[in-house]
């Protein structure tokens, strides 16, 4: 997400996993509900991945978060060791 985003502009392969969905949210719904509902602040959140593990469910808010963190690019080798133990299980 950045000033200027434009869906026509957007790049969905930049994680090409098969197992990866990539969707446009142009009006920001999605980061606002998860830095509110999740987070616990006003705003956006963006550049993050939220980890849930098999057992997660999803009521009014999903859990239990395995883990998070931002940004997914620096990351990267955290995020791979969690989905890694969570692919284990």
């Amino acid at each position: 997400m950045l000033g200027g985003d434009a869906r026509e502009e957007w790049n969905g392969t930049t994680m090409p996993d098969p197992r990866v969905m990539h969707f446009w949210d142009g009006d920001t719904r999605v980061g606002q509900w998860f830095a509110s509902e999740v987070d616990g602040f006003e705003g956006i959140a963006w550049d993050v991945y939220y980890l849930y593990g098999p057992d997660a469910t999803w009521a009014s808010v999903p859990s239990p978060l395995t883990s998070s963190g931002s940004t997914i690019y620096g990351e990267r080798q955290a995020l791979k060791m969690q989905v890694d133990a969570v692919l284990a299980q």
